[in-house]
């Protein structure tokens, strides 16, 4: 299936039985609680889906079953994280083996690498794969930033199409902009940044809390993009408490317990991760306790 690269695209969690299983019951109900808002795509093995946790296998099983789910209404999409260039470019063509629509790809993992060894990791994986990429440019999580400067010796392999922005630097999707057009679409991938980056431009939006508030997180998007500012601006205040638990090493955990109170998830996340206790997770709880209550009508768009 073509993607387009634009609109909400969960990067979904990843759900497991108490017994450290995938849980694709409860998966698949989030995934039908996204399709029913309107998401336009679907991310795999993410941060947020703790993929560093996962079993190749697993991986396969999340393709093949959100496949199955979206039954060619959304994308899928299959995201690259790992150390070494051969791994990548393996993962990279057993996603596209088992049904993945596109791929959203690291920096390598670990490793800082240079300018050029960045530059160079990237082009493999796209001289090797016939599917389209997402770069994603985390820098501050992931200490390599991808400049103006490395995407333009990126684009000349078509298949790299768009950037997931995390820099936190909102004018650089106006520069990003300038220096490419429409040749590079362009996603926010910081929550409590998103309805800034879509007014000023942004293609879509790579969302966290929306595996939790998927019609929230598809209104704001459609509202922004019809000029109803004044109406996203008013749901987006009201979103921003729980938008602000993904920027957070804890945001599976925050989301997870999120995705619980809405009832399309399950606490359980894989070790070293542990559920949030004392403290910290009746301050979570509460957070989403108190958004619970005042939830508002989406208006019609």
């Amino acid at each position: 299936m073509k993607i387009e690269w634009q609109g909400i695209m969960p990067a979904v969690t990843t759900k497991f039985t108490s017994d450290d299983q995938l849980d694709l019951n409860m998966f698949g109900a989030n995934i039908k609680a996204q399709l029913k808002a309107g998401v336009h795509g679907i991310i795999l093995g993410g941060s947020l889906g703790e993929a560093s946790t996962l079993m190749a296998e697993e991986k396969n099983i999340l393709i093949r079953e959100t496949r199955r789910l979206a039954d060619g209404k959304v994308p899928v999409v299959m995201t690259i994280a790992e150390q070494a260039t051969r791994i990548a470019i393996e993962a990279a063509q057993s996603a596209e083996k088992h049904g993945a629509d596109a791929l959203m790809v690291l920096p390598p993992m670990r490793y800082k690498s240079t300018d050029f060894e960045t530059i160079t990791y990237f082009k493999e994986i796209a001289k090797n794969s016939s599917l389209p990429i997402m770069i994603y440019n985390n820098p501050v999580d992931y200490k390599i930033e991808v400049t103006p400067e490395m995407f333009e010796q990126l684009l000349v392999h078509d298949n790299i199409e768009a950037v997931k922005e995390s820099t936190r630097d909102i004018t650089n999707i106006g520069r990003l902009r300038n220096r490419f057009g429409e040749r590079l679409k362009i996603l926010c991938g910081v929550d409590t940044l998103a309805l800034e980056s879509l007014l000023i431009g942004a293609d879509g939006w790579v969302a966290g809390l929306v595996c939790a508030f998927p019609a929230e997180t598809v209104a704001i998007y459609a509202l922004a993009k019809q000029g109803r500012t004044e109406e996203a601006i008013a749901l987006y205040r009201w979103f921003l408490p729980l938008l602000e638990l993904d920027i957070s090493p804890q945001l599976v955990q925050n989301i997870k317990l999120a995705e619980v109170a809405t009832g399309i998830g399950t606490e359980y996340v894989r070790r070293p991760r542990l559920p949030l206790q004392g403290e910290e997770r009746q301050r979570v709880q509460g957070i989403i306790a108190k958004a619970l209550k005042s939830r508002p009508t989406i208006p019609n768009f």
